[in-house]
């Protein structure tokens, strides 16, 4: 595939897949004139690129899991990434339903309000991880 034809099929522009190569996590084919040329595969991984951007793998988290022969994801680190999003998704829960509250209170002052003293709190915590 044609660099150009990477770019429209994975919405992806060409300088994000130069630096993806200048890492080591895709590998172009050669060169046909200037254009940069990759296997059909390269879709793939690129998908699998995004889904571990999306969940919070880091670039070289990535880079480690991908060999000459393909993915090689560790199982392990999976869980503890699905761990981690529980916990995120337990404390964006918590804001989400916070910001319901203190949009339907009915205080004078949300400063009045015990509920959203205790989203301050919590946020104040959230803060300084």
């Amino acid at each position: 595939m044609d660099i150009a034809e990477v770019v429209n099929t994975s919405g992806l522009p060409a300088s994000t897949l130069r630096y993806y190569e200048d890492k080591g996590l895709i590998k172009s084919n050669g060169r046909v004139g200037l254009r940069r040329q990759f296997s059909a595969n390269v879709l793939e991984r690129l998908a699998l690129i995004k889904l571990g951007s999306r969940v919070g793998f880091s670039l070289d988290e990535m880079l480690a899991m991908f060999t000459a022969d393909g993915p090689d994801i560790d199982r392990e680190l999976l869980s503890a990434k699905a761990e981690e999003l529980d916990g995120k998704i337990r404390e964006l829960t918590l804001m989400r339903d916070g910001l319901r509250h203190a949009a339907a209170c009915r205080a004078p002052s949300h400063f009045e309000c015990p509920k959203f003293l205790r989203i301050l709190r919590f946020a104040q915590r959230w803060r300084d991880r």
